[in-house]
């Protein structure tokens, strides 16, 4: 075929292309040459050549016929193009027309021309139909040009809305595909954004209608059905739903903001907002504070439950208020001590669930509240948590933990009042972080501020008071244990031996125990409390303790030999008075062992003893009541000698 394409010349003669032929077939030449004539391998050549011929013939007729196809069917494209732009132009003029006289219609008196009028009208409305039809064809076309030409025909007439409601619907049409509804309208209005202003001359009104579709339909309904279901039933679901769908509406707020929807946008996605969300956010507090006190409530409870524990009624009124200042004023248990079996009644799990719960509610209360009722709404959530947490649950162990202390006389009594001084101080201090960083940003600028500092002012104080008079009553346990170990353990002889010549031990089982036991209080009470409490406590505990061996000491009479073994004692009480780590009491156990010095110092020295640095400022009634207790004080010569 290529060979046959060769032999094609322009202009194209018969004759010379059957010559050409004829002479590159091998034995078709007549004047001789390599080969002679050969007639049947030219008829050969010739009948290949003409098949050749009609196969090339058949293809260049396909290709034809093909290119003849194609050019009907660009010719009847182009004068349909043709066509539509001249009805297009006509529109556009009927359009004019049309208008025009509907314009003047408005002036022709009814009576004279209500014929005339009618069909203006008429033909007005199915003028304005058919722009409404093409317009709404060339946006399914996805014809942007021409559908902004009829937009702008369109605009002249009334029904130029319904040419806008036309195209926000046909915009949703598949727009919502996702499961997220919030997504799906962003992803929308950002595609719209970047084509309305390419179809109509007012974008920003289209798109603000658009929105507002989107919120007044599609948002509402969803969020409808999202609320309404769990809105009776179950409070949890319903509170946890209207935050997550109202901060998700503000979310795609803020993404549109970045649109231009005319001059104050602001305010117009903030009406929408309110418009979807205004039934529920208008009883919202209520229903927070329902559901935060059932669940507080419930928490509490199901504490208690696993301790099968009955709360007690701690009682208010006058009598409990009479009681409460008795107790303070006497220091005096009223009523009988209760066995907590060392149970402090208090829980940090219950305190992180409810200072979760509160957080949650003040998260909720920040969102959904109007800012003019956000400082209110936060006080009321703020009493909440005061009622369960701190009156419900620290002040009712507090109360119980008073009511477990024993009487100062109580022998072997287990004092577990510092476990919950030491829980109540923990769990105040997780109190007072949310309350700075959870309520204080609500209320910082209003006038609720002083009323929630003067609440939490008034709820410190009246821990710490019963805080104090636990720990007071406390320590007088404490004391009263170390007076039945000295009582139970220290003997007369101790101090008085029968056989000088014959004491062996450096201090007295009485100190041993009574020391074991202070120092197992100093460290509880160190591990109980923190900073200036510590010190303020062991100060007390010390003064007490002091004075405790004080009037112990001066219950004896003393030998020489029962002289250096309280000497040795209160030796051994300095050493465990070095555990306060507090100055004064130390400076008191200094000064008791200074006086003990007078019990065995020759009866020639007493004077220069008593002079000494740390006995020179003391009352000399003190100092004669140590030298009393002398075995050898009624001896002549040592009254002689003091005197």
């Amino acid at each position: 075929m290529a060979t046959t394409a060769e032999l094609f010349e322009e202009p194209f003669v018969a004759d010379e292309y059957i010559e050409r032929l004829v002479w590159r077939t091998p034995g078709g030449g007549s004047r001789g040459g390599p080969e002679a004539f050969d007639p049947k391998r030219l008829l050969e050549e010739f009948v290949n050549h003409i098949q050749e011929l009609q196969i090339m013939d058949e293809r260049i007729q396909r290709k034809v016929e093909k290119l003849e196809q194609q050019c009907q069917k660009e010719a009847k494209e182009f004068a349909k193009k043709v066509q539509e732009l001249q009805k297009s132009n006509q529109i556009k003029e009927a359009a004019d027309i049309i208008q025009k006289l509907h314009l003047i219609a408005q002036e022709l008196p009814f009576d004279r021309f209500s014929e005339v009028k009618s069909k203006i009208a008429s033909k007005y409305h199915d003028l304005e139909c058919q722009l409404i039809q093409e317009f709404t064809s060339a946006q399914r076309r996805g014809e942007i040009s021409r559908m902004r030409e009829v937009a702008a025909v369109l605009l002249h007439f009334k029904g130029y809305s319904h040419c806008v409601d036309v195209y926000i619907k046909q915009c949703q049409e598949g727009a919502y595909l996702r499961n997220d509804v919030f997504e799906d309208a962003a992803v929308l209005c950002q595609r719209v954004n970047k084509q309305v202003g390419d179809v109509f001359s007012n974008p920003e009104t289209v798109l603000a209608k658009l929105i507002q579709n989107v919120f007044e339909i599609k948002l509402q309904s969803f969020v409808k059905e999202q609320l309404e279901e769990c809105r009776k039933s179950d409070a949890e679901q319903y509170l946890k739903n209207l935050y997550d769908l109202y901060t998700r509406t503000s979310s795609l707020s803020s993404k549109l903001m970045e649109f231009n929807l005319g001059t104050d946008k602001q305010t117009f996605l903030s009406k929408l907002i309110k418009s979807i969300f205004i039934s529920y956010l208008e009883n919202y507090i209520e229903v927070e504070t329902g559901y935060l006190k059932s669940r507080s409530a419930m928490i509490l409870q199901r504490y208690y439950d696993s301790k099968n524990h009955q709360k007690r009624s701690i009682g208010t009124g006058g009598i409990q208020d009479l009681k409460e200042r008795i107790r303070q004023r006497t220091n005096l248990p009223l009523g009988p001590s209760i066995d907590t079996h060392g149970e402090t009644f208090l829980s940090q799990e219950v305190v992180v669930n409810l200072l979760q719960e509160t957080k949650q509610a003040f998260e909720r209360c920040h969102r959904l509240s109007d800012p003019s009722d956000l400082p209110r709404n936060a006080f009321r959530i703020f009493t909440i948590l005061v009622e369960f947490l701190c009156i419900e649950h620290i002040d009712y162990a507090l109360e119980t933990g008073l009511a477990g202390i024993p009487s100062s006389d109580s022998r072997n009594a287990n004092l577990y009042f510092l476990d919950v001084v030491q829980q109540a101080n923990t769990i105040f201090h997780l109190f007072d972080k949310q309350f700075n960083d959870h309520l204080m940003p609500l209320i910082s600028s209003s006038p609720k501020l002083s009323e929630c500092l003067q609440k939490k002012k008034e709820i410190i104080e009246q821990m710490e008071m019963k805080l104090d008079t636990g720990i007071d009553r406390t320590l007088n346990c404490m004391i009263g244990q170390m007076k039945h170990i000295l009582a139970a353990e220290q003997k007369k002889t101790d101090f008085k031996p029968e056989d000088e010549n014959n004491v062996l031990i450096q201090y007295t089982n009485a100190c041993v125990k009574v020391c074991a036991y202070v120092r197992k209080q100093v460290e509880k009470i160190k591990n109980s409390m923190d900073g200036k409490n510590v010190d303020t406590v062991l100060m007390e505990l010390g003064v007490r303790f002091h004075r405790l061996i004080y009037e112990h000491l001066q219950q004896y009479s003393y030998s020489c030999m029962g002289g250096m073994l309280a000497i040795c004692d209160v030796a051994e009480y300095r050493k465990c008075a070095k555990d306060f780590k507090i100055p004064m009491v130390l400076h008191l156990f200094d000064t008791l062992h200074a006086l003990c010095n007078l019990l065995v110092v020759a009866p020639d020295n007493l004077k220069q003893v008593c002079s000494g640095e740390q006995l020179a400022n003391l009352d000399k009634n003190i100092l004669h009541s140590f030298v009393q207790l002398r075995a050898d004080y009624r001896s002549a010569r040592l009254a002689r000698h003091f005197s």
